[in-house]
């Protein structure tokens, strides 16, 4: 009996670990182009002229698709280059209209301030001199009152006066 038992009616999931990879393809071109040679039914000088052959070729297809592959990335680079500082410029627009804004909007208020503060200076001002206008018009009132007593007894005494001589 094994050492673990499974029963064929019920079901079961197999796991499999598959890894995407160009390295088995470079293996098996390697290998199969070496069989090739090993077989190859010419003689060892054409071989090798051929083995020349095909190496400048396939270096010539390396150096282009390098070349072609570094002008893509350059490429691409300089484009996304482009765009970021273009992002940035605007960022930058943004940030100084902003800044204006709110210079702007500071002025107005220091404006607006120095208005109501003005204003309020007036109104004070004017409420001290009606206060002290009031104040002086109660002052009067009272010296007013005692005013006609002190005429009254003044005058009495005048008469007095007049009456003797």
């Amino acid at each position: 009996m094994s050492r673990h038992e499974y029963d064929d009616d019920e079901p079961f999931v197999v796991i499999e670990r598959h890894t995407t990879s160009v390295m088995p393809l470079f293996v098996g071109l390697a290998v199969g182009a070496a069989v090739a040679l090993l077989f190859a039914p010419r003689s060892g000088a054409a071989t090798r002229r051929d083995i020349k052959r095909r190496a400048r070729r396939a270096r010539r297809a390396a150096e282009q698709a390098a070349s072609d592959v570094t002008g893509t990335v350059v490429e691409t680079f300089e484009e996304a280059r482009r765009r970021v500082e273009s992002r940035i410029d605007t960022a930058r627009q943004a940030i100084d209209l902003k800044r204006e804004q709110v210079g702007r909007a500071f002025d107005a208020g220091r404006e607006a301030a120095q208005v109501a503060r003005d204003e309020l200076e007036q109104r004070l001002a004017q409420t001290k001199a009606a206060y002290a206008a009031n104040d002086r018009a109660a002052n009067d009132r009272a010296a007013g009152d005692h005013a006609p007593r002190r005429r009254r007894a003044a005058g009495a005494a005048g008469a007095g006066e007049a009456d003797e001589g």
